[in-house]
């Protein structure tokens, strides 16, 4: 896989201007809720973890993108992810962990032009306890509405998603959830289809009262290779706040997305 990806982005580093068809898609890939099915493979590297700051996580979302046309003037835009988690040395003397985390389902009701300019999309939001490891998930079901809002104009994406998540049901010695999720974004794309993206992926636990806030300044580009269209994007991530068993100082993203492109 390492191989694979290195391989890959040589490749989106060699390519030269691809015509205004790769960035309109780039463009689209800064959409949350653009009709384009997309398969990302988000790569997380965070070390300083834990309360004794001596942990490492790597942890890999798998986060499908589908719309669905359901009529002439709506889409329905289903967003999933799915962690893949390994782990050592978060808390003293707690083995390497691996395994599935909790995954997190989204479904945004968009409509299929934008309106005076503005792309927005909103729904409910699904916690589902797919971890494998009670140290890797809540062991809660959870729920709440999520929406997103945008302005595309020139090179130029500016706008936020959020969700609110509350527990309903799962293991009553869990901890209940009770957090909200905020993420601005600013991205800007270039005429050969270069992104550059400025956001945060903030998570405010109302239970503890404390923030998981990272920064993120992430570079992209989009390439083919043969018929298959791929996005490779990476770049460092920086913890403004944390909780005590999560991350600090520095991390680094690699997101290697497929792309299917309507046509193709």
């Amino acid at each position: 896989m390492y191989r694979m990806l290195c391989a890959l982005l040589a490749a989106a580093l060699a390519a030269g201007a691809q015509g205004q068809g790769s960035a309109d898609l780039a463009k689209k890939l800064a959409n949350p809720v653009s009709s384009l099915i997309s398969v990302p493979f988000q790569s997380n590297f965070d070390y300083d973890v834990g309360p004794l700051d001596q942990g490492r996580r790597y942890t890999l979302n798998i986060q499908p993108v589908i719309p669905i046309s359901l009529n002439q003037e709506w889409n329905l835009i289903s967003r999933t992810i799915v962690p893949v988690i390994n782990q050592e040395d978060v808390f003293p003397q707690a083995p390497e962990k691996t395994g599935l985390g909790d995954t997190t389902q989204s479904l945004f009701f968009s409509p299929a032009e934008p309106v005076n300019g503005i792309t927005w999309g909103i729904g409910p939001a699904f916690l589902i306890p797919t971890a494998t490891e009670p140290q890797l998930g809540t062991e809660k079901w959870g729920a709440g509405p999520t929406g997103v809002v945008l302005k595309q104009t020139g090179g130029w994406t500016i706008g936020a998603l959020v969700n609110h998540i509350w527990s309903f049901a799962g293991d009553d010695d869990r901890d209940d959830v009770d957090s909200t999720f905020v993420q601005p974004f600013f991205a800007y794309t270039t005429p050969d289809a270069w992104t550059f993206t400025l956001q945060t992926e903030s998570t405010y636990n109302w239970e503890n009262e404390q923030w998981n806030a990272p920064v993120a300044f992430l570079v992209a580009k989009v390439f083919k290779v043969g018929q298959q269209t791929y996005q490779i994007q990476a770049g460092p991530r920086y913890y403004a706040d944390s909780p005590e068993t999560g991350a600090d100082n520095m991390g680094f993203r690699l997101n290697f997305i497929l792309l299917f492109p309507a046509g193709d």
